[in-house]
């Protein structure tokens, strides 16, 4: 294909078609996510995305609906980005982190609910600030703040902070082992004499932090800023009054989404196999700090997701079930959980979550294949009602083309339950299918409103295969864990026997199947081809194609060493077993790379490696590489240049019309 697409008559249909999509909400909020309730319970705060054209990403702000339903307020203003409201513990002030200073650099800003006018500047951090939290009494706002050189994870996009990205195009990246800003830290902020204080001593660097009472904090933090070293990363309790910290809490897995109790009494996190920061979903670990003493409460068959304190003796968590979200509350002092509802919608983000609001009550963000995100309320008897919908006609033309959007399920090889969403066209089959496997491994393809890339070949007649195959959280550690040591093994099996279940169906056209995938299901888009060769085309996208030179040029080298079972120092066989490039000569499938420069995670080269390798045996291939982008293509318009060439690969080698 050419290098320039944006004269060529797919370039403008892909454009007209997401034009349409979006275009009905310009300039007004559209996708709301991170619901925080007010603590008197009339209020839900949430960050808002509002698109206002086809470049970039769209621009988010701070919003609020009453809580009994009603008008949806941006009270903030960007110009920029405004996200992460959190209320202080009176319910009098709202802050929330904004980079309209300088752009890419967030810091934090306060506004009073009684008059919502201008915000009050905070005191300056340094770096960027990712997180904060006001103290159970209100006087300190706890922040993590990351420096300007330290890299985004790969579920945000990976590459370096945006700040640095606005840089000549002539300037070298630097990487350099003594780089004093590549470090995450936390600050104290004095709410009333505007004192800021940094916690974190020198060495250590802290992921994720939380109060644990008005004298301590949680963190998940390492002796290191490397990305690698979340993998190993402890709980700690820092004092807050001396900076002085203490490990709470070793784990063979890797801990998430740290929470201490108001009182101070009680630690509560994640604990789980996990292959992408800030993805974490497992089990939820009860730690009393006075004793030690640590409690386990599992979901059977399932994953907990998130943990957010209702009081100093509930937790309440979300949690995931096969693709269904549940969500409850776990007693302390027993470690009984009790399940209040579940629903077969997608809810939060990556992975279910839901915010306390009154007694029993849930604030949620929730979408189905068929409605766009929404926010609703759930009460103490499991009924649900919705406070904003920000559907527009823009919805409508982007769902319309898929007649079918169904769960399914499959028997593997071994006779396990595997299950998926299907998105099928209108007419009887047999449609051209794309096999479409999800990142991590860890992660999970849900019913919520479908990423605009699957209605758009839907409408150019493509079935869509979405499979949970092992490794996929949702149904308990076992299943997560079966790909470690095994990537590419039996998860390729769950993967191959949903396409044969689909075309016994009669959904899918046995000699026209393709593949694609972002990240892990980059790397299974080009290792399926080479377990079974029945793929007529793949679209690999951000992939990792050899990992001998993925261990030592990614900064997740941990990640490959974890799964592979051992670091290729040590001669571990799976780095040239499982590697797609070594195995080339067994392809004979149409196969195009996408890959940005700035990826940290799965770094261009990866792509460009199995392009030379396919192209050296004559197999037709293609790589594009794109500038400033990071893990997956996120920014318009290079978007659109991508989804035209994953659809022009598409109709090249399997075509959906005549």
């Amino acid at each position: 294909m050419e290098r320039d697409l944006r004269e060529t008559p797919l370039y403008r249909e892909v454009e007209e078609h997401v034009r349409k999509s979006l275009e009905p909400g310009y300039g007004r909020v559209s996708e709301p996510s991170d619901p925080r309730p007010s603590p008197d319970g009339r209020w839900i705060a949430f960050t808002g995305s509002m698109w206002e054209k086809l470049e970039g990403t769209p621009k988010t702000r701070i919003c609020l609906v009453p809580a009994a339903g009603g008008q949806v307020r941006a009270i903030s203003a960007g110009p920029e980005h405004d996200a992460g409201p959190r209320w202080s513990p009176d319910g009098r002030r709202l802050s929330f982190a904004s980079d309209r200073r300088e752009k890419g650099r967030m810091q934090l800003y306060a506004l009073s609910v009684d008059d919502l006018g201008e915000a009050e500047a905070l005191p300056e951090i340094e770096g960027t600030v990712e997180d904060h939290a006001w103290s159970p009494d209100g006087r300190r706002l706890l922040v993590l703040a990351a420096g300007m050189h330290a890299d985004s994870a790969g579920a945000d996009g990976s590459g370096a902070l945006a700040s640095e990205r606005d840089l000549p195009d002539w300037v070298p990246r630097i990487d350099a082992s003594e780089d004093d800003r590549t470090w995450r830290r936390v600050w104290l902020i004095d709410v009333g004499s505007g004192e800021v204080r940094r916690l974190s001593r020198d060495g250590l660097n802290v992921w994720e932090a939380a109060w644990c009472g008005d004298g301590s904090v949680v963190v998940v933090a390492s002796e290191d800023p490397d990305e690698s070293s979340w993998y190993t990363a402890p709980l700690l309790l820092i004092d807050a009054a001396s900076g002085e910290d203490e490990v709470l809490a070793t784990s063979d897995v890797q801990f998430g989404t740290p929470a201490g109790s108001p009182d101070g009494a009680t630690v509560a996190a994640l604990e789980a196999p996990c292959s992408d920061r800030g993805i974490v979903s497992g089990r939820c670990v009860l730690l009393d700090v006075a004793s030690e003493d640590r409690r386990i409460v599992e979901i059977p068959d399932g994953d907990v997701t998130s943990l957010v304190w209702r009081d100093p003796k509930r937790l309440a968590y979300a949690g995931l079930r096969g693709m269904r979200a549940v969500v409850g509350e776990i007693a302390v002092a027993t470690g009984e959980r009790t399940e209040s509802w579940t629903t077969d919608d997608a809810l939060g983000g990556w992975d279910p979550a839901a915010a306390p609001l009154g007694d029993g009550s849930f604030a949620i963000v929730r979408s189905a294949a068929r409605v766009p995100p929404e926010i609703a309320t759930v009460d103490a008897d499991g009924a649900d009602r919705v406070l904003a919908s920000f559907r527009h006609q823009g919805h409508e033309h982007a769902i319309g083309p898929v007649a079918r959007a169904e769960r399914v399920a499959w028997r593997a090889p071994d006779d396990t339950e595997i299950d998926g969403m299907l998105f099928a066209p209108a007419g009887d089959g047999p449609h051209p299918l794309i096999l479409n496997v999800h990142g991590g491994p860890v992660g999970s393809s849900t019913a919520g409103w479908p990423r605009s890339m699957i209605p758009w070949l839907v409408s150019r007649g493509y079935a869509i295969l979405q499979p949970n195959p092992r490794g996929s959280n949702g149904h308990g550690r076992a299943f997560l864990e079966a790909v470690i040591g095994d990537m590419g093994g039996v998860d390729a099996g769950d993967d191959l026997a949903g396409v044969d279940a689909i075309v016994e169906r009669g959904d899918a056209d046995p000699e026209r199947i393709g593949v694609t995938g972002g990240s892990y299901g980059g790397f299974m888009s080009c290792w399926l081809p080479i377990v079974d060769q029945r793929f007529k085309a793949a679209v690999a996208i951000s992939p990792v194609t050899d990992f001998y030179s993925q261990h030592w040029n990614s900064n997740i080298g941990a990640w490959d060493e974890w799964y592979l079972g051992g670091p290729p120092q040590d001669d571990t066989a799976a780095y040239r077993e499982r590697s797609p490039v070594f195995l080339a000569d067994r392809v004979v499938t149409p196969t195009l790379l996408t890959a940005g420069t700035e990826d940290r995670c799965t770094p261009p080269g990866q792509a460009i490696e199995f392009y030379r390798a396919l192209r050296a045996r004559g197999v037709p291939c293609e790589v594009a590489i794109y500038p400033g982008e990071g893990h997956g293509v996120r920014k318009f318009p290079a978007y659109l240049d991508f989804l035209t060439r994953m659809t022009a690969w598409f109709e090249r080698f399997m075509p959906a019309r005549g």
